[in-house]
């Protein structure tokens, strides 16, 4: 088909979707997030064994092989549950879809915040030979097409090959928020690396876009930093760490799915660890967070780390804590507190002095910063306005945040920590990151939310039955427009359950709906139930 036809087709397509959507029973629908806009039918295809992927009139050359990788990774998940037996005699009972053909109009790659995310994807329930067309502005947003398109996808017993259910399908989908995140904690709990690579692999599956690295924090550092050697002294055991490698592997396999890492330095507090390889920047010996205000090395110390991570972290922005900060030993320590009398700095202007520095410094390295919401509530009009706020403690940030002007990340502790296990999914469905803010040019200053698996308790055992299925509530909460939420999270809990069971399917330790995270399940039952 030329190209001027495929438009024709689409956008006849697009038109049909629209046309239809507002009549789509989402009753029997298995797609999850729910997509913008959506109609099926009730016919069932084959997929061939030999499906194949086509681009014929893409933009996109492919030259990274990120499509042809997202295509392959598409075949091994609807393969997954079961073996497809190829010798098995084929019956002609249904027609036969014989691939996918990908149009993308961004040749570009590139990927960082606000990319288009949007796709289009039509199933037909015939044609000569039959191909469903996935069209988006980037190859990102064909990566989510194939997420969508493999949900649609079941094994059939009966003549033991996979199957499109529920064809005709017409969609046109692109998420609500630009920042999707989940937050991983490698400082209490080492996670191997193959851990953090599964991680990734299961937030594409929820269409989540940020995956959030609490590197380090009080009790260990983990990660080698070349410009000061010594600081991964502060990592539990010689085998507990990660190199340069290591790290770029993870920015690497992330994003080859979309996924962006977002690194995070804490500081002042929460840096102890620190210390293990440096001893000065502790106040002193007895008193050893947050670390030394007083010190240029501290500063120079940060500089080189910030100037590591942007060898390594391409995202634009960069996390740089600022919370949870009690600058007793500031004051205690007595070459500390005869400084803060010298620049007439009580703890809490020599607090606000600290994250500004820390903050220019992260600007000289090209980032734009996020800090914990506490910078905010104790110095908010000093930030610079390239400051992003993350909201933890509560409700009702976001709102007084966006009144001042700056951009917003919510995570309120509430309802969106995962290692809160007794916050049900349905709190973390019904989580709204835009609550009371209701000026247009304020909701655009939200980019998004974050679920936070902090890791006091969690390690490479237990860590993915506690971010799902509860992860995956808050994603439809980022992805989906917000007219199509379930006013009742009941009413998604039948699509939820499927998704859990699928997660199950593809080997992801997602725990049962019922109770909060870490749940068991509760008697024998099947797994759709529970």
């Amino acid at each position: 088909m030329g190209m001027l036809g495929l438009r024709s087709v689409l956008f006849a397509v697009v038109l049909h979707i629209v046309v239809l959507s507002a009549a789509a029973d989402i009753k029997n629908l298995k797609i999850w997030p729910m997509p913008l806009s959506v109609s099926y039918g009730h016919r069932n295809l084959q997929l061939s064994n030999e499906f194949v992927l086509k681009t014929e009139g893409s933009k996109y050359p492919d030259a990274s092989g990120i499509l042809k990788e997202g295509f392959s990774r598409l075949l091994d998940v609807i393969k997954v549950a079961h073996v497809v037996d190829a010798n098995f005699s084929y019956d002609g009972s249904s027609p036969v879809l014989k691939g996918i053909q990908v149009v993308v109009l961004s040749p570009s790659d590139e990927l960082q915040y606000g990319v288009d995310e949007s796709y289009n994807l039509t199933i037909p329930e015939k044609g000569s030979p039959a191909f469903a067309y996935l069209t988006a502005k980037t190859v990102y947003g064909a990566l989510h097409g194939f997420q969508t398109f493999s949900q649609a996808c079941h094994f059939n017993l009966t003549t033991r090959a996979i199957e499109v259910h529920q064809v005709p399908w017409t969609i046109v989908d692109r998420p609500r928020f630009s920042y999707r995140g989940l937050l991983i904690d490698t400082s209490r709990h080492y996670l191997p690396l193959p851990v953090i690579l599964k991680v990734i692999d299961s937030m594409a599956y929820a269409k989540l876009n940020v995956l959030h690295w609490h590197i380090v924090d009080t009790q260990s550092f983990p990660l080698e930093i070349p410009s000061f050697p010594k600081l991964w002294n502060g990592a539990y055991s010689s085998s507990e760490r990660y190199t340069v490698a290591d790290a770029s592997e993870i920015v690497r396999y992330a994003g080859r799915r979309g996924i962006n890492v977002l690194a995070e330095l804490d500081v002042p507090g929460h840096a102890k660890s620190w210390g293990i390889g440096y001893p000065s920047l502790w106040p002193s010996k007895n008193c050893q967070e947050p670390l030394d205000v007083s010190s240029d090395f501290t500063f120079k110390l940060i500089d080189g780390i910030l100037s590591d991570f942007s060898k390594i972290f391409k995202y634009k922005f960069v996390h740089l804590g600022g919370d949870e900060v009690d600058t007793s030993c500031w004051t205690l320590t007595p070459r500390i507190s005869k400084w803060l009398k010298q620049h007439r700095f009580n703890g809490t202007g020599a607090y606000e002095y600290f994250v500004l520095r820390a903050q220019k410094i992260a600007l000289s390295h090209g980032y734009e910063i996020i800090n914990w919401e506490e910078t905010f509530n104790n110095f908010g009009n000093k930030l610079s306005p390239k400051t992003i706020v993350h909201n933890w403690l509560g409700g009702g940030v976001a709102q007084q945040v966006t009144a001042a002007g700056l951009r917003c990340i919510v995570s309120n502790q509430d309802k969106w920590y995962l290692d809160h296990i007794d916050t049900t999914w349905q709190n973390f469905y019904s989580n709204e990151p835009l609550t009371n803010i209701t000026k247009p040019e304020q909701q655009r200053l939200v980019m998004g939310g974050e679920v936070c698996m902090w890791g006091e308790h969690i390690d490479g055992s237990n860590i993915e039955t506690t971010i799902w299925p509860r992860a995956a509530a808050a994603a439809e909460r980022l992805w989906t427009a917000y007219d199509n939420i379930a006013k009742n999270p009941e009413q998604a809990a039948r699509r939820l359950a499927y998704f859990r069971c699928l997660l199950n399917q593809r080997g992801v330790a997602s725990g049962p709906l019922s109770g909060g995270g870490r749940a068991a399940p509760d008697e024998p039952g099947s797994c759709y139930e529970q």
